[in-house]
């Protein structure tokens, strides 16, 4: 049975999955005045079928049954319910001590739901991206809230970056892709708002299908026309999706949604504990095909009605938990049989915090995975660390790990963690804003700072840094895989330090940014466009040699003192070498 709000000629018909639930009501809304309709259960789920064409109408739900979180069950009918299954909303979450008490109404607080009515479908194409191109990760509100060229009304949401200044950036830069960092309506962690503090990532969903009415004010309609815009420049567009957990938190969080509706959907542990295997409280539980199907039909939409290209995956393991990953688990053979998913572009953050959480390299051999041993390596290799052997195999597309298709998403820094000019001025984070006594955030980022922490004016440290970048940046781009680089890392993005900066307004600073710096990206990025096939597969046909022209030994790969390599390809169609050397921070392909 389709789930969620249909019009389907002259009815509508409201249908939710409540399979423990004792009642549930239909909640209507004509301002702040609320009519509730009794639903009728059919097995797991409540339908209503309403008269009329109820596009634009806002609902919600209640459901009736017992309130006994100790075994698992939240059923408050003073609690206003979203429908898991909406795609639009009236306004975004907010949190309130409210949403968490028993017996107190919330309906003045939860958003409602919008009637969409009958969705345009997008031709099915291929995904407009190659592996081996350049995915650009960015923050939707902080990308162009500053922007000058983009109309103050628009800055911030999905449709400015179908501005033609936003474009002319991103071809610039040769982006084959865009990884929207979390569009779907998410609420604040419950310990932000004493703070005055507010989550600007939205790594914190309560609704999985619901665009953020403040990203997206013109709902689907917008990302469906932003993404045409945006596949006319020849740009891909991925979303990135948190499916690991829900906004509603641990056992003391509100009840908004799944909570109220199928507890069932979060993952327990034998005693009836929540599982929390993601940090954030709660784990969606993917044994459970009713969450499978949220998923897959989440996925389904997004590229039927919107065109999307592919999905990044946060925490990824938790997709394959049941409770423990398994790289053969369910969804994956779920997603490879779907007609419309089987082609989009799927990569794995492929970590989370539960047993066995570290799974770097164990997703499908048609997956994409982020790679934060590259990261790792190359940082130490540049601070002075780390081993050239490490570098070169991170380089080479990282087969120890992938083996010879590599499936390696390579990138020096990411919305999580030290932006790249913070990698070379800060040796420890800075997250004192944060409200958590600076112990939020990864302890050791590998990061290093020239001499001076943070900010300053020697002309040398400067020139220092400058160098460290664009070393970092020369192998990021010369390095086989896909590459990812974040919104502002071109041009010398800082987030002062701060490598957790999740609850800080951040913006991109477009009138203060490095030019020189864009430049020299941007020619790194026109190289590599000119021959990305070779940059897909690594060419074994070559000699790795010694900076004095030796070849190289295992006892020069080992020692951190050796200083670098250069690699002679010697494919006929595409000879070239690779040099790469730390005294004078040189990385680079030449022809």
């Amino acid at each position: 049975m389709e789930l969620g709000s249909a019009v389907k000629g002259k009815t509508t018909r409201f249908a939710v999955r409540a399979p423990l639930a004792e009642g549930l009501d239909l909640c209507l809304f004509d301002g702040a005045a609320e009519t509730r309709l009794p639903m009728t259960r059919t097995g797991e789920v409540w339908t209503l079928d309403l008269p009329g064409e109820l596009a634009g109408t806002r609902y919600a739900y209640r459901a009736h049954g017992p309130y006994a979180p100790e075994q698992g069950l939240w059923f408050d009918p003073a609690k206003l319910l979203v429908d898991p299954y909406a795609l639009e909303l009236d306004r975004r979450f907010v949190q309130h001590p409210r949403l968490a008490r028993y017996g107190e109404d919330t309906a003045d607080i939860v958003p409602r739901a919008i009637v969409t009515g009958p969705l345009p479908e997008v031709p099915h194409q291929p995904p407009h991206f190659q592996r081996g191109g350049l995915i650009y990760e960015l923050n939707v509100a902080g990308f162009t809230a500053l922007h000058p060229e983009v109309p103050e009304a628009q800055r911030g949401t999905i449709a400015a970056l179908s501005h033609p200044a936003v474009i002319a950036h991103l071809k610039k830069l040769h982006v084959s892709a865009i990884e929207l960092m979390p569009i779907i309506a998410w609420i604040d962690e419950r310990h932000l708002p004493p703070l005055g503090l507010a989550n600007h990532w939205g790594y914190n969903p309560v609704a999985m299908m619901a665009l953020d009415p403040g990203l997206c004010p013109g709902g689907v309609a917008e990302l469906r026309e932003t993404v045409a815009a945006l596949h006319d420049a020849g740009i891909g567009v991925i979303l990135d999706l948190v499916f690991n957990h829900s906004g509603e938190s641990d056992v003391d969080g509100g009840t908004l949604s799944l909570r109220g509706l199928d507890p069932q959907a979060y993952a327990r542990a034998p005693d009836g504990s929540l599982i929390n295997d993601t940090g954030c409280g709660n784990t969606l539980d993917f044994a459970n095909p009713a969450v499978r199907r949220l998923m897959i039909d989440t996925l389904d939409h997004f590229v039927r009605h919107c065109g999307i290209d592919g999905f990044r995956f946060d925490l990824a393991p938790v997709i394959a938990r049941g409770p423990g990953f398994d790289p053969h688990a369910p969804i994956f053979a779920e997603l490879a049989a779907h007609p419309r998913l089987a082609d989009r572009v799927m990569i794995a953050e492929p970590w989370d915090i539960g047993p066995g959480g570290y799974q770097l390299g164990r997703f499908p051999a048609n997956w994409l995975e982020w790679n934060d041993t590259f990261r790792d390596d190359v940082r130490r290799f540049w601070r002075g660390t780390g081993s050239v052997g490490a570098l070169a195999t991170r380089i080479a597309g990282s087969s120890d790990l992938f083996g010879a298709d590599c499936r390696s998403v390579n990138f020096l820094a990411a919305h999580d963690g030290f932006t790249l000019a913070d990698t070379v001025a800060y040796e420890h984070r800075h997250n004192h804003a944060n409200g958590e006594d600076n112990r939020d955030g990864h302890g050791e980022n590998h990061s290093w700072n020239g001499g001076v922490e943070g900010p300053t004016d020697d002309p040398a440290i400067r020139a220092r840094r400058a160098a460290d970048a664009r070393a970092l940046l020369g192998t990021l781009f010369a390095s086989t895989g896909t590459i990812m680089l974040t919104a502002g890392d071109e041009f010398g993005r800082t987030q002062h330090g701060n490598n957790n900066a999740y609850c800080q307004d951040m913006p991109v600073d477009w009138v203060g940014r490095d030019l020189a710096l864009e430049d020299h990206v941007a020619a790194l990025a026109a190289a590599r466009a000119r021959h990305l096939a070779s940059y897909i597969r690594f060419a074994e046909e070559g000699a790795w040699l010694s900076p004095e022209g030796e070849p190289m030994t295992p006892a020069l790969w080992d020692d951190p003192a050796t200083d670098g390599f250069t690699y002679a390809r010697r494919n006929g169609d595409d000879p070239a070498t690779l040099r790469i050397s730390r005294s004078r921070r040189e990385a680079r392909w030449s022809r």
